[in-house]
């Protein structure tokens, strides 16, 4: 029996919540792994948070615990309150856990399982905007903050838009085997299933909310070819600059050196690597790194930090 999917929508439901998820699924059955979507909604048309009109179906299928609802996110600004959602659709998602199945949710459709007590007692995160705002919400729950997914219990929670993907590959992988993901994946264009534990705000966009385009030109360099070796003196010819002038600005603007920032993408791609079963030597190879030891040191450092 095909694996039923039942996508929750609410009002300012966003694209991408819902399309990332649906997508996986769709393709995945169209590669014959066994799944039936459904969207339902307690009224008869939603428009999404990006203007776009949806006629999902009023009335719920029957469901088994081999069965998902999904919750995508909604437009949902901070301290802004929930949706009204009907006692009946919340009784639903309790139930349907109760007997058995799995609930999950995208962004801050996980204020929707907070709702129905779902996330008392268990880890689950959300997009990194909204976390202080349900960690207070529901004092009860462990949130876990800038992860992609968690998976606590058969309540299956991810970051904000795109980590969508990554939940429903990781479901399609825990149901069906990681060939069925990757099949799904490489079907989509998907670079790679992430793990869930991964950040949800890479190396790179962590360090480019500064204005110095000096700073921009240079890590647009290192950003490519973070696996070479890049001297100092070659990164600040190629801004027209001092080596001295380099780091000065550079540190400025993101707070690192040229070479602690390409030591942060090593890094980030070895994890990667690491936790998609690369050894710990391969993987330092793969990254630029002559051996294993300094990738070593550097993963102890981040630990302890």
């Amino acid at each position: 029996m095909p694996t039923r999917v039942v996508f929750f929508l609410l009002p300012k439901v966003h694209l991408l919540d819902l399309a990332g998820p649906a997508q996986v699924f769709s393709t995945a059955n169209d590669l014959g792994y066994g799944y039936d979507l459904t969207y339902v909604a307690e009224t008869a048309e939603i428009r999404t948070a990006q203007g776009v009109p949806l006629k999902p179906e009023l009335d719920w299928p029957d469901l088994g615990p081999a069965d998902l609802i999904v919750v995508p996110g909604w437009r949902s600004p901070r301290l802004a309150p929930r949706p009204d959602i009907a006692a009946a659709s919340i009784l639903r998602l309790r139930t349907h856990h109760a007997a058995g199945g799995s609930v999950a949710s995208v962004c801050s459709g996980a204020d929707a399982l907070g709702a129905a007590g779902l996330l008392d007692g268990r880890r689950y995160t959300t997009h990194h905007d909204l976390t202080d705002e349900l960690a207070a919400r529901y004092p009860k729950a462990n949130i876990v903050r800038d992860v992609l997914y968690v998976v606590d219990d058969r309540v299956i929670t991810s970051a904000g838009i795109a980590s969508g993907i990554d939940l429903a590959l990781h479901l399609v992988a825990a149901a069906r085997g990681a060939e069925a993901a990757a099949r799904v994946a490489r079907e989509m264009v998907v670079y790679a299933r992430r793990n869930g534990d991964e950040l949800q705000e890479s190396a790179m966009l962590r360090h480019r909310g500064h204005l110095n385009d000096l700073a921009h030109r240079v890590q647009d360099v290192i950003d490519s070819r973070y696996a070479d070796q890049l001297r100092l003196a070659d990164l600040a010819a190629s801004a027209g600059v001092s080596e001295r002038t380099l780091t000065r600005i550079f540190n400025q603007a993101t707070g690192l050196t040229p070479l602690r920032y390409q030591q942060l993408l090593r890094l980030e791609r070895a994890e990667h690597l690491i936790g998609h079963g690369a050894t710990v030597e391969s993987a330092a190879r793969a990254v630029g790194f002559e051996d294993a030891r300094m990738l070593r040191r550097l993963r102890a450092r981040a630990i302890a930090s």
